[in-house]
């Protein structure tokens, strides 16, 4: 599903992927290209490809030769890391040159954000570079070093990274703040044989699962400082049936942990076990809808504020919540990334 689901993403004309997909009066419309979705798509349709051994129904060497016609787009940290990530995983043999012509040696230098997600994604293609054994990238161990202790820097002694270094804003950390960690931490401890690495993502992944939902919600945003839930709504799909199980997963084989459980809990929300008891996926469109949200911005402001207070949240009715009709493509390609070549539990 997810794999058709991409087809009416992918702008014909430029070769990549849109920004996403909205749901209007007129049926689904296609809004904006986005190069960084591209590359998440490209790194789950590959593994479509080679794990669950099916044909992708999208032309993925056209759309890995139109990501990088013009690399204008790669202005940050994170992007240049996944670039590095889909060119390792996907086609090694491009990034020698890539890695020269965006000058990977200099990037934390000319890059200045410490945002954790950035940091997870160019940590993450280092270590992919490192295991796919490509020779004539320079520095490549030592750059890798010093984004793992950046990263590190971000995480909280309950196992929970903040958004970045900063203070304030700097303790609150996305869902995105943690899986992606988790994920680069154990590609780092693989390429690089570093227990405390792994350590590090376990930590973390521990901390997300004791705090997943009763329905198996994955919360929004976590107080790396105390550990605690700081915002729960929206529950985004991607995050139940893509970035949680692909991080959790990828940890699971390399230390030998099982995370089924959080997992596939996480995944029966998606299908209806929610509070709104509604099925997110939308067969007809092969699509997954994005979220489930607080109708009233301020309720969920005040309300998620008092319930971060207390010792334990209050339910939210089910009158006060909807469902955001919209699908962006990297959700499908996390998805991909993760299930493919799985077998059911």
């Amino acid at each position: 599903m997810a794999a058709n689901g991409l087809v009416p993403m992918l702008d014909p004309q430029a070769g990549l992927f849109c920004y996403r997909l909205n749901l209007t009066s007129a049926g689904l419309a296609r809004e904006g290209l986005s190069p960084r979705y591209t590359a998440m798509c490209l790194l789950g349709l590959h593994r479509f490809e080679t794990r669950a051994m099916r044909s992708s129904p999208v032309e993925t060497g056209a759309a890995f030769d139109a990501l990088i016609r013009d690399l204008g787009w790669v202005d940050n940290i994170g992007d240049l890391g996944l670039l590095i990530w889909l060119c390792a995983v996907t086609m090694p043999e491009r990034l020698t040159q890539v890695y020269s012509e965006l000058d990977v040696r200099t990037a934390l230098e000319r890059f200045q954000q410490r945002a954790t997600m950035e940091v997870a994604w160019f940590l993450a293609g280092l270590a992919h570079a490192t295991l796919a054994r490509v020779s004539e990238l320079p520095d490549l161990p030592a750059l890798s070093l010093k984004a793992y202790s950046m990263l590190s820097a971000n995480q909280g002694r309950h196992g929970t990274f903040g958004h970045s270094c900063h203070a304030l804003r700097g303790r609150i950390g996305s869902f995105a703040d943690q899986v992606y960690p988790i994920y680069a931490l154990t590609k780092f401890g693989e390429a690089f044989q570093d227990h405390p690495a792994i350590e590090r993502a376990r930590n973390c992944a521990e901390a997300i699962c004791r705090a997943q939902g009763s329905l198996g919600q994955w919360w929004w945003h976590y107080d790396a400082s105390t550990g605690k839930v700081f915002q729960r709504y929206p529950v985004y799909s991607v995050h139940q049936h893509g970035m949680a199980p692909m991080a959790l997963f990828e940890l699971g084989n390399a230390a030998g942990l099982d995370f089924s459980g959080p997992i596939y809990k996480g995944l029966a929300w998606i299908q209806g076990s929610n509070e709104l008891g509604r099925d997110l996926r939308e067969a007809s469109s092969n699509l997954v809808w994005r979220s489930v949200y607080r109708r009233s911005r301020a309720k969920m402001y005040i309300g998620e504020f008092l319930d971060y207070l207390r010792v334990k949240a209050g339910t939210v009715p089910a009158s006060d919540l909807d469902i955001k009709f919209e699908c962006r493509p990297y959700e499908l390609g996390w998805l991909l990334y993760g299930f493919s070549g799985r077998k059911p539990a």
